[in-house]
């Protein structure tokens, strides 16, 4: 580098360090050799598709690679059009920096390039989702291939090419496109300024696929630590494009690790199970499959606790994945996220709302055999009203409902599965964060009751016998 660099690029610069001035600058010559046994690629003093895709040959695929040569060609040196048609060396160091360190409206170019659009003109919604399906693939490919998958097993995960698709039109329908799907520069400046995903991944895919590592840039960590999961035993509906979707949307300190609660797969279509594994274990995330193979679930900020009153707070969101992926936040309208109950009459709004009976949860009687249900059974619901919500299940485990004509007041969420009442095909109960300390504490609990001295207490008034009791293990410390 010297005084001839242009004015752009000089602007771009100032952004990095001398010693990552010095690498960016090191990027061109070692691009334009190609790896060790492949054929000669350069022409001159440029950068050629075939030097760029021999460098990111089993990273990218081709057409990714040709977007990302496409996109170098488009930047403004400033300078005369490089010969031959390739990438000069100043085009390579404001790409980088534009994709490094640069802003929405220095990235939007690049993106529309990228995505097939004319400079200066408009590109298509569908062109923009065919560029971020390329982008995800590359991206989850890399986690694979470098192994920074931090515990996923991709192989007893769902399919990663249905979720690239699923994630690509998520993400396309955040822009404010035009009534004939197309979207201008403006449009791209808006969408990259309020999805920074895009950016993110897009970055992402620059220093692993070009190996331009910047010192005073952490490593990119785009998935959360997955621990104590038996993924030998497991199938799990989750996949890592979702993941990519999902871990975002939690708080921060909430989406460090992740472990599995729970999974029908695993411990069998018992609703009692479910709770149990769930109780006082941290915020969790729930995820179903129906049986015409919808995909949905919620997420609770708070560790479910069996008390008369309603629990988290605005952080809770219902989410659908499956026929399309979507996030639904808290409208405002109330504050009723989450609601764990025993033998109520009546229900309220909740996001997650674990309603159990006492009784019958401890004797696995059936709702007809039970005077305290009434209608309300033990079952688990997120989002709605009485005998309403926008999920809900029963604790005859395998049944629920996703009502919201036309939308949950809690949500604001559609009907998540196919049909309003559906039949579960799979579900998985994921903790996310920390477990609370107080969990090694309660884990000698047997019985729910234990939870809630006053329903058992209503139960032996009623004359009704604690079927459980005579069951439980000795506590340490009993003498006979």
């Amino acid at each position: 580098m010297g005084n001839t660099e242009s004015a752009q690029l000089q602007q771009r610069l100032s952004r990095f360090r001398p010693d990552e001035r010095n690498l960016l600058d090191g990027a061109f010559d070692r691009l334009r050799e190609p790896p060790s046994g492949a054929a000669a690629g350069h022409s001159g003093k440029v950068l050629t598709l075939d030097a760029l895709k021999a460098n990111t040959e089993g990273v990218a695929s081709a057409s990714m690679t040709s977007r990302l040569f496409e996109a170098m060609r488009s930047t403004d040196p400033g300078s005369a059009a490089p010969l031959h048609g390739g990438v000069t060396h100043e085009q390579l160091l404001i790409f980088l920096s534009d994709v490094l360190r640069g802003t929405a409206v220095e990235r939007a170019p690049l993106i529309r390039v990228m995505s097939g659009g004319a400079t200066g003109g408009v590109t298509g919604c569908a062109q923009i989702r065919e560029f971020l399906e390329d982008l995800l693939s590359a991206v989850v490919h890399i986690l694979v291939l470098r192994g920074q998958l931090q515990g996923w097993k991709p192989e007893f995960m769902g399919d990663s090419d249905q979720g690239v698709k699923l994630l690509a039109e998520q993400l396309t329908s955040e822009l404010k496109c035009t009534d004939q799907q197309t979207c201008d520069l403006p449009c791209l400046e808006d969408w990259l300024f309020r999805t920074s995903a895009v950016s993110l991944y897009l970055e992402y895919l620059t220093i692993e696929g070009l190996g331009v590592r910047l010192p005073s840039r952490p490593p990119l960590v785009l998935l959360p630590l997955c621990q104590d999961t038996p993924w030998g035993e497991l199938r799990s509906l989750m996949s890592l494009p979702l993941l990519l979707f999902l871990a975002p949307q939690l708080p921060r300190a909430q989406s460090a690790i992740w472990r599995l609660l729970f999974s029908t797969r695993l411990h069998g279509e018992s609703f009692t199970r479910l709770v149990g594994n769930c109780v006082r274990r941290g915020p969790t995330l729930l995820l179903l499959r129906d049986t015409h193979g919808y995909t949905f679930g919620g997420f609770a900020s708070h560790s479910w606790e069996t008390k008369p009153q309603f629990q988290g707070d605005s952080r809770c969101f219902l989410f659908s994945v499956f026929p399309s992926l979507r996030v639904y936040s808290c409208t405002g309208y109330n504050q009723h996220y989450m609601y764990l109950n025993q033998g109520q009459q009546t229900m309220p709004n909740g996001l997650v709302s674990f309603i159990l009976c006492a009784y019958c949860v401890t004797t696995e009687s059936s709702v007809s055999h039970c005077n305290y249900c009434m209608f309300f059974h033990g079952s688990q619901g997120m989002g709605g009203q009485h005998n309403y919500f926008g999920l809900w299940l029963d604790s005859d485990f395998g049944r629920g409902h996703s009502r919201a004509r036309p939308r949950c007041t809690t949500y604001g969420s559609p009907q998540l599965s196919a049909e309003e009442d559906f039949t579960v095909d799979s579900l998985e109960v994921w903790g996310v964060g920390d477990p609370p300390e107080d969990h090694e504490q309660t884990r000698g609990k047997k019985s729910v009751l234990d939870a809630d001295p006053e329903a058992q207490a209503m139960i032996e008034m009623a004359g009704k016998t604690l079927h459980s009791q005579g069951l439980r293990e000795p506590e340490e410390g009993d003498t006979d």
